[in-house]
């Protein structure tokens, strides 16, 4: 079985990208806000969105399931005031999960939250427990930096977050360490400042001490851990010049992506990250849609690259394309555990 860790609702009906633009113009003027009852999105729109393009590229590579949430971007939760992310996430959510009801032996519901700059993460609480109680979230995003860009939020390790963290350990559901869009135009959203959190998310995690708190906490590092991989001595020295563990320690609890586009970089991933702490993802019809031209195949196909690399052995592997998912994803586990598959 290939499970991807990693997709967003990226191709949602158009109809939802209009109710978002009004809520938008609402939250920076003294008009009504939107009424959720407004968006009307049938069961049909639904599978014509995933089923000519998600599930299309799923059967072409080969790929069984997909954990699903909403689309990373659009989360834009410096948009407003809680409010306004307490209603789009909860939109968000019930079209993920929607998607995942109709076509349930392939999708796995991921759900994001309602931050917002400057809340105290635990008005979080009711939509995290709505998600995996009623909707059937396996996981959930949490975005490390709710400003867009401005880096306003205390570290990952600071007990701000515990009340997110203590229900994501009661509930055996892994975090995705996911940041939204940018509007700090010195950074890229997709390019820099999605890699950029990927990379700082891990630093702050060598620098505190939030496993001791929560030791069956799962967090997931997207986009192949951002620089992580690549500067792996860079981290091990500075986590012995700061008195910390070796960063190798914290693979009990991070989990990276394989969303790297090149098959270099998964061969990088491949040989310095343990492999049990790797899991498949391609995050397809994402940040990089194209085909490459020097391949003829699409940069997010990345089961190619899993499939090519030599610093993987047949076992391993395996357990890179579901056995580490299952692990990460207790959840995903016993409902496909109780299905029979």
């Amino acid at each position: 079985m290939i499970i991807d860790c990693h997709g967003h609702f990226t191709t949602a009906p158009p109809q939802l990208a209009r109710w978002r633009d009004r809520q938008v113009a609402a939250a920076g003027s003294r008009e009504a806000a939107p009424d959720p009852h407004d968006l009307v999105v049938t069961d049909d729109d639904l599978r014509r969105a995933v089923g000519d393009n998600q599930l299309r590229l799923m059967d072409e590579r080969g790929i069984d399931l997909t954990v699903f949430s909403p689309r990373a971007s659009f989360m834009s939760h410096h948009i407003g005031d809680f409010g306004v992310s307490a209603a789009w996430a909860r939109i968000c959510n019930d079209l993920v999960h929607r998607v995942a009801t109709l076509f349930p032996d392939r999708f796995a519901m991921g759900a994001m939250l309602p931050q917002s700059p400057g809340v105290d993460p635990a008005n979080c609480l009711p939509e995290l427990r709505r998600a995996v109680e009623e909707l059937g979230a396996v996981a959930v995003n949490l975005n490390p930096d709710p400003s867009g860009g401005r880096w306003t939020a205390p570290p990952l390790t600071d007990r701000s977050w515990y009340p997110l963290y203590e229900a994501l350990a009661a509930y055996d559901v892994p975090a995705m360490i996911h940041v939204s869009t940018s509007c700090n135009p010195a950074f890229h959203t997709t390019g820099a400042h999605y890699l950029n959190a990927d990379t700082t998310a891990f630093m702050q995690l060598v620098q505190g001490d939030l496993f001791a708190d929560f030791p069956t906490l799962r967090l997931v590092i997207p986009h192949g851990g951002g620089a992580v991989p690549y500067h792996w001595g860079r981290f091990r020295g500075l986590a012995a010049a700061l008195g910390r563990p070796d960063p190798e320690t914290l693979l009990d609890n991070v989990f990276f992506d394989t969303c790297v586009y090149h098959q270099p970089g998964i061969d990088l991933l491949a040989r310095v990250v343990p492999s049990g702490s790797l899991l498949f993802a391609s995050e397809m019809i994402g940040a990089v849609r194209s085909v490459d031209p020097r391949t003829g195949h699409h940069y997010d196909d990345t089961r190619r690259y899993v499939d090519a690399t030599e610093h993987l052995s047949d076992a391993q592997r395996a357990a890179v394309y579901s056995g580490n998912a299952l692990r990460a994803h207790p959840r995903l586990a016993a409902r496909l555990a109780a299905a029979g598959r």
